[in-house]
């Protein structure tokens, strides 16, 4: 009986996904600056930087010199962890650009290179033998 209440609520409640928690509007112009604690890794190549506690505060990343496989696939939870040790609670400067033709922004993210005590988090990873290879 157990078993089949479980399928049943499978079935019938959906699975809510829940989105990273930066709010903060994204820059728009290639060069731009901006700069905070890094406050939340979501994979192994997108973080949010903020200035305060507030997510409203905190401007959403992917990371223009580092391409990490994606979260679900091999390599991806190592490559997010790897992220967290090296970014999570340290100051990052970013400029935003890099993108491909020239994009600042894909999807909710701004594209950027961030640099903590001034060495770019793309070569950090590398440096940390974290896989490239995402989309």
């Amino acid at each position: 009986m157990r078993a089949f209440l479980i399928a049943l609520a499978v079935l019938f409640f959906p699975v809510i996904a829940h989105a990273d928690p930066c709010e903060a509007p994204l820059p728009h112009g290639s060069g731009d600056r901006f700069s905070g604690t890094v406050r939340y890794v979501g994979d192994g190549d997108g973080l949010c930087v903020g200035v305060s506690d507030d997510p409203n505060t905190w401007i959403e990343v992917r990371l223009a010199d580092f391409n990490a496989p994606e979260l679900r696939s091999p390599g991806g939870p190592g490559a997010k962890a790897a992220l967290e040790s090296i970014a999570l609670g340290r100051e990052a400067v970013c400029v935003a650009g890099g993108g491909r033709r020239g994009n600042v922004t894909s999807y909710d993210r701004v594209i950027a290179t961030c640099r903590i005590n001034g060495r770019r988090i793309g070569d950090l990873m590398r440096e940390a033998h974290v896989e490239e290879g995402g989309n």
